[in-house]
């Protein structure tokens, strides 16, 4: 039996396997074809150009390819072959060509030092590395030197020189004390570029014997440190004072060369009393915003990511109270070779033609040369498919014995680039990757992808059928993609059934089917419902539901979007979740969820619960509070607290609830301490060290808490070592070259004894180290200074007091500052989806570069121009981020028919990285928007005139704009349509030959090549036929008529005379004798203070009624209750009290508007008021 494995379509990824590019194709990358496929070798990995090693570790030169066959590897060294057999210490990975040089066992660093170059060659070709500089680190020791005494006067500057030994790499310097402790620096003292101390004047406090210059050399991890050096200050009075003298640069300018990319650092420190402050500015221009910061007191001004417009003069102006300084240095980038276009890997058919093209730039512009297999392309043996022009290689007519490897060289005096692109010439038939009969289920109205992957040289066509015997499938209801998928847009039930994807080129055919099942959507069709119901109730939500007979569905309830409390009051049933007991913290959002393997839906409901109706007999009471505490059983850790009960009005105490006050540390602050159950009155306590202890006890029971008791006598424990090190250890660099360990300092409470303090120790991760420690005061933070950009330390931070240390803490891990990503993302692509959606790739950024925790990427976006209009409009950029190391993202949102630009930076805790060169791509033409309006004009008898304008957003070049009109009868129903279609270039039409005196409907809307937009509509009537209007009788005009309204209006003003008149006697109405007939004791009379009624109450007041009141909550009169109700004289209870207590509402109609509360009219009705009553 056919086994089908089942995916869902709506979810799998349009991953573009093949794309053709000019006439190149592009290998899938499919594990089984790459095994089939010859392919000559790609370097896939290799060791840094400036390789520097550590001597006392193996050398480990990397050199990784693939290839079909897999590839074999040689050396060169210094030019010519290295023969590795020759060399005992020398090896090479099985299946690679990564060389291990042996030092550990015996070998010399120095002696492996030397330029390598790896081959990995094949029988289609031999690519080969950069070449590779192999250099052991060096960390020679301080030379020994007499120092002497500096003895400076107060005021004058001073320079203490470090001069560190020359290392490979050089180190980093940094001033410390004899204990270890970093030099506090400020804009009078601070540390130059070249590691000397310089003071910009000299005070007293500057008097010391142990001025260290340290170098750290981070390749072996050593640390050199120079002779202390002394400086005694001594004071003159008067201090003279001096105006700014620059200390470094010397004279007035100076010259720097810097290169693309890299990090500009330009320095001034100046001498001078008071001490000047600098300022740096860029002669001509400004300096660039995003990429300038300021470091070491606005003493070095630092450009990152520069490039040839950064050159020029830069000044910087030293400036106090008495004068000013200024140096100008003299600023050119110069740039190593960088790649503008790389050559890429060509697969090509035999007979095709490409191209391999290799652009770089550089100051000065670099030379480029090409190789074939590693040989200069001037004596590789000839290829008559080939030919070299300059940049480029034309290929044209190729044979399969023309596949080889191609080097391209680009390289100037700051460097080169060196890059290896293959051509591949393959003559395979067609292979379809997907797997046979693969199932896909959908839901209705939703899209399906069908994947169709394949591979074939020449590239094949594909075309896609649906049934076994059917035709080829075409027309808008698909959508075709390059790498083969179909797409159907909106699936129906019909869509089911078996399709077939045929691939084909001039070397063969290959089918495959797969299968499509198009299942209902699912629904609830009975959703939750709001509830109010009473504290201690029964409530029940149904949720019921309507689902493909094929999908098991689940259903889940939520409440206020978490999970349902476990509770057994909580019963979930089929298609309904009861509530028992209902208690107030039932209250909030339930939420019923159905979920299957293709969709979800949900629908939610508020549950309100409030309280009963109280029972008056029994009044409960919050317990009044416990007496009589004793302390007994004393301990260094522990006591027994006993105490009386006291009474608990009417509700059981639950339990007791036990406070302590720390009257050492925190006096008049009460704690919790433990609960204990209501039938319980002693409880023994467990105590902590050095802590004035006072308790008191609350009882609670179901009506609340009591007021706290007494508190007991005081208890004071003896100290001991802290039982625990501070929690929330972290490491987290606020600057590049720091680590700021913090923590959560102990209390007082904790602390078990006087002289809390903390132990911060640290290490550099994975370096096997040792640990570096400080013992500070009771604070929460320490700050490790000159550490190395972003790299992992192990820390821990350990309590101690006077009695000694806490337990030994745990590790964690932390990072040194982050620092701005030096790299953007490479490899822009943008793939245009539709006329609102495109999808953005770009290559990941190697971490190293990243200089901190990756945080995502950020891609910037924007219009450039509608390419209908042609006009350019300044838009603002959007921004969206992807989270996380992702390679792509989706930019929805797009105007149709625009050109856009983007650029994708990566970003860390620090900020953003530089953006990747612009890329522009434009949206395809949409459907329109409707035309702006649409007016219709001079109506005659048998034409309309009608103008539009064209739409807002036509997304596209207009091709026409379609009308379509139809007639309205009497009755409402719609005549024939008729459809006119108008020229793109007009802009009013006059209909002729219509109906006289007859209304018509009009729908318009535009088109684009895409399709139609969306529709306005508009009515108008043509005129009526004057010789039929001469024959309407207006009936105003007619005898009859006027004299039947006179009638009419004597008889309603005599009516509203005996109104008016019964209405003002008073008392002489039915109701009023039919209540003086069954008079009722228990009806109050009129309050004097308010002038209200008892009984009745105004039909729109929500107030419930006063006592004394027969009227029930819903404000009518029950006829039980009386035989006469208003209900029998008036419409309904909403009538009106006259002064006198008369009853008007039998004659007046319903109010229109209730007067305000407290503010009715006690005036009589007017005959107005009751002239709107019968109207």
């Amino acid at each position: 039996m056919m086994k089908k494995k089942i995916i869902s379509a709506s979810k799998a990824s349009l991953v573009l396997l093949l794309c053709q590019m000019l006439s190149a194709l592009d290998v899938p990358l499919d594990s089984k074809l790459l095994e089939e496929l010859s392919q000559p070798p790609t370097i896939t990995q290799q060791s840094p150009k400036d390789y520097i090693v550590d001597p006392r570790e193996n050398i480990v030169i990397q050199c990784e390819a693939k290839g079909k066959p897999p590839p074999s590897f040689s050396w060169t060294r210094n030019g010519t072959h290295f023969d590795i057999d020759k060399d005992a210490q020398v090896t090479m990975k099985p299946n690679s060509g990564t060389l291990v040089i042996n030092i550990m066992n015996g070998g010399k660093a120095e002696a492996y030092e030397g330029v390598y170059q790896c081959t990995a060659r094949n029988e289609r070709g031999a690519a080969i590395s950069n070449n590779i500089v192999i250099r052991p680190s060096r960390s020679p020791l301080w030379t020994k030197e007499k120092l002497e005494p500096n003895q400076v006067r107060e005021g004058d500057s001073l320079v203490l020189h470090c001069r560190p030994p020359v290392g490979l790499p050089p180190p980093i310097i940094f001033w410390m004390d004899n204990a270890f402790q970093r030099l506090p620096q400020s804009e009078r003292v601070s540390q130059g570029l070249n590691g000397d101390l310089y003071f910009s004047n000299v005070q007293p406090e500057d008097t010391r014997e142990d001025y260290i210059c340290y170098a750290r050399f981070n390749h072996t991890q050593t640390i050199q440190q120079k002779q202390p050096i002394s400086v005694k200050v001594f004071s003159t009075k008067p201090v003279t004072e001096r105006q700014p003298v620059l200390l470094t640069p010397t004279g007035s300018t100076s010259t720097k060369v810097e290169l693309r990319g890299n990090v500009l650092l330009l320095e001034c420190i100046a001498a001078g009393l008071p001490t000047p402050v600098i300022r740096w500015i860029k002669e001509g221009g400004e300096l660039p915003a995003n990429r300038t910061f300021f470091e070491n007191f606005k003493k070095t001004l630092k450009i990152v990511d520069v490039s040839e417009a950064d050159s020029g003069n830069y000044k910087c102006i030293a400036r106090n109270t008495l004068g000013s300084a200024h140096h100008v240095i003299s600023v050119t980038v110069k740039a190593a070779p960088y790649w503008i276009t790389a050559p890429r890997n060509l697969v090509l058919s035999p007979g095709e033609d490409g191209t391999l093209i290799c652009r770089a730039n550089g100051n000065p512009k670099p030379d480029i040369s090409w190789l074939a297999n590693g040989v200069p392309i001037a004596i590789a043996p000839e290829d008559p498919s080939r030919k070299v022009d300059g940049d480029t290689i034309i290929f044209s007519q190729v044979q399969e014995r023309s596949s080889a490897v191609y080097q391209c060289n680009a390289s100037n005096e700051y460097g080169y680039l060196l890059a290896n692109a293959f051509v591949n010439v393959l003559a395979e038939p067609p292979r379809i990757l997907t797997a046979a009969n693969k199932l896909y289920q959908v839901i209705a109205d939703s899209p399906a992808l069908l994947d169709c992957a394949y591979f074939g040289s020449p590239k094949p066509e594909i075309e896609w059928f649906k049934g076994v015997k059917g035709s080829i499938l075409r027309g808008n209801e698909y959508v075709f993609h390059d790498n083969g998928t179909l797409e159907i847009p909106v699936a129906q039930k019909d869509s089911s059934g078996t399709y077939t994807c045929v691939a084909r080129n001039e070397l063969g055919k290959i089918q495959n089917e797969v299968q499509l099942e198009v299942k209902d959507p699912t629904m609830i069709i009975k959703q939750p419902e709001y509830k109010v119901i009473q504290r201690y109730g029964q409530v029940s939500f149904e949720c019921i539901i309507k689902h493909d007979s094929t999908l098991l569905p689940t259903v889940i309830w939520l409440k206020d979007n978490g999970e349902l409390p476990g509770d057994e009051r909580f019963l979930v049933g089929k298609d309904n979740l009861t509530i028992m007991n209902v208690t107030d913290k039932d209250d909030g959002t339930y939420t019923c969820i159905v979920n299957t393997t293709l969709d979800s839906v949900s629908a939610s409901a508020v549950l309100t619960v409030v309280a009963a109706p109280p029972t008056p007999a029994i009044i409960y009471a919050r317990p009044n509070p416990p007496f009589d505490l004793e302390l007994t059983g004393q301990l260094e850790r522990s006591v027994e607290l006993s105490w009386v009960p006291g009474d608990e009005n009417n509700s059981p105490i639950t339990n007791f609830v036990i406070e302590y006050e720390d009257g050492l540390h925190e006096p008049g602050v009460w704690h919790h301490q433990t609960e204990v159950p209501g039938t319980q009155t002693t409880v023994q306590l467990k105590l902590s060290p050095y802590v004035n202890y006072s308790f008191r006890v609350i009882a609670v029971n179901e009506i609340g808490r009591s007021q706290p008791s007494e508190p007991s006598e005081q208890y004071l424990t003896k100290s001991a070592n802290p039982d625990e090190n501070p929690p929330n250890v972290q490491g987290i660099g606020s600057e590049p070259d720091n680590l700021v360990i913090t923590w959560e300092s102990l209390t007082g409470f904790q602390s078990n004894g006087p002289g809390l303090q903390y132990k911060v120790s640290w290490r550099q991760k994975d370096v096997d180290d040792e640990w570096t420690s400080v013992i500070v005061a009771n604070v929460s933070k320490y700050i490790v200074s000159g550490t190395p950009t972003f790299v992992p330390y192990e820390i821990k931070v350990q309590a101690l007091n006077d009695l000694g240390y806490a337990p030994e803490p745990s590790e964690v891990i932390g990072h040194s500052g982050e620092d701005l990503p030096m790299v953007a993302p490479g490899n822009v692509q943008v793939h245009v989806i539709n006329s609102t959606l495109a999808k953005v790739h770009w290559d990941t950024v190697p971490l190293k570069t990243v200089r901190g925790h990756l945080q995502g990427y950020k891609v910037y976006y924007w219009k450039v121009q509608s390419l209908s209009r042609r006009s350019k409009r300044h838009v603002e950029k959007k921004i969206l981020t992807f989270r996380g190391n992702k390679t792509f993202g989706m930019l929805p949102g797009l105007e149709p028919y625009s050109s856009y630009k983007l650029n994708v930076r990566v970003v860390n805790g620090k900020g953003e990285g530089p953006a990747s060169p612009d890329k522009v791509f434009k949206t395809p033409e949409g459907v329109p928007s409707s035309p702006s309006f649409l007016k219709i004009t001079n109506p005659t008898l048998d034409s309309l005139t009608l103008e539009w304008g064209s739409p807002t957003h036509p997304n596209g070049v207009l091709t026409s704009y379609i009308l379509k009109f139809q007639p309205i009868n009497n009755t409402h129903e719609l005549g024939p349509l008729v459809e006119i279609r108008i020229p793109a270039n007009e802009s009013s039409l006059i209909l002729k030959n219509l109906n006289y005196s007859t209304r018509y409907k009009f729908y318009f809307n535009a088109q684009t090549s895409v399709g139609s937009g969306s529709q306005i509509t508009e009515e108008a009537v043509t005129i009526m036929d004057e010789a039929m209007a001469s024959r309407q009788v207006d009936i105003a005009t007619q005898g009859w008529f006027i004299g039947l309204m006179c009638a009419v209006a004597l008889l309603i003003l005599i009516l509203l005379i005996v109104c008016f008149i019964r209405r003002n006697k008073g008392g002489k109405y039915p109701v009023k004798e039919k209540e003086d007939a069954h008079a009722d004791p228990e009806i109050q009379p009129m309050k004097e203070d308010d002038g209200t009624f008892g009984e009745y109450s105004d039909a729109e007041d929500h107030k419930p009624l006063k006592k004394g009141s027969r009227t029930p909550s819903d404000r009518t009169v029950k006829k039980e209750d009386s035989d006469d109700s208003l209900v029998d004289y008036g419409e309904g209870v909403n009538g009106q009290f006259n002064e006198d207590g008369s009853f008007i509402g039998q004659y007046s109609g319903k109010k229109e508007k209730e007067p305000a509360e407290g503010n009715e009219s006690s005036e009589a009705p007017s005959p107005v008021n009751a002239m709107n009553s019968f109207v």
